[in-house]
């Protein structure tokens, strides 16, 4: 009788100590689960915002677009990187920009710059981080510019700085007119310097 009575004891805890087992196990299986699921879903909706914000923008790459000025230069603009946000916007966002202006006198502008923004409506381009232009014997460079088609005139400024073999002059602004090709320079904060030139005399 007491053998028995000790059987069923044995019995008893077994059982009961697989219940818990499979009590424990169930429960954090299922926990585990609902985690895996949660953290899948996070993942998948950000890879979902991910190629939606790709999908708003048409990237092109190597471009190059060329055309005339208002007052018949050659222009011809290149990029290494090219977007726009919608399919027909006119404004496209460069990276990594080459610009050259044939002038009707046979002298050549070169800009360079890291981004630039172009209008394909108007045909205005503005030049931003890094700039470097280059014309007859001058070096440019400077954090801003602007080509207007429409107004026929090139902005250049903050932190201008032309380096040519007969000094180096500094600026706060250019604004070169390319129909009479003169060259206006100022400067704000110490009146460093503020004169016109006739870019006709082949000066920068």
């Amino acid at each position: 009788m007491e053998r028995k009575k000790k059987l069923r004891i044995i019995q008893f805890s077994l059982l009961f100590t697989g219940l818990l087992i499979f009590f424990f196990t169930y429960f954090n299986e299922s926990d585990t689960s609902k985690k895996s699921e949660i953290v899948s879903q996070n993942l998948k909706n950000k890879i979902e915002l991910d190629v939606n914000k790709k999908n708003d923008l048409n990237t092109f790459y190597n471009i190059q677009y060329s055309g005339l000025d208002a007052s018949g230069n050659r222009y011809i603009l290149k990029s290494r990187e090219a977007s726009t946000k919608e399919p027909n916007n006119e404004l496209i966002n460069m990276i990594d920009v080459n610009a050259f202006f044939y002038f009707k006198d046979d002298t050549i502008l070169t800009v360079n710059s890291k981004k630039a923004e172009y209008n394909d409506e108007t045909l205005d381009i503005k030049f931003f981080e890094a700039i470097e232009a280059n014309y007859n014997d001058a070096k440019l460079t400077a954090s801003r510019a602007e080509y207007s088609n429409s107004e026929n005139f090139i902005i250049i400024e903050n932190n201008v700085k032309i380096t040519n073999p007969r000094g180096n002059i500094y600026a706060d602004k250019l604004l070169f007119d390319i129909k009479s090709q003169n060259l206006n320079i100022t400067s704000f904060k110490n009146s460093k310097i503020n004169a016109n030139i006739d870019l006709n005399e082949k000066r920068f």
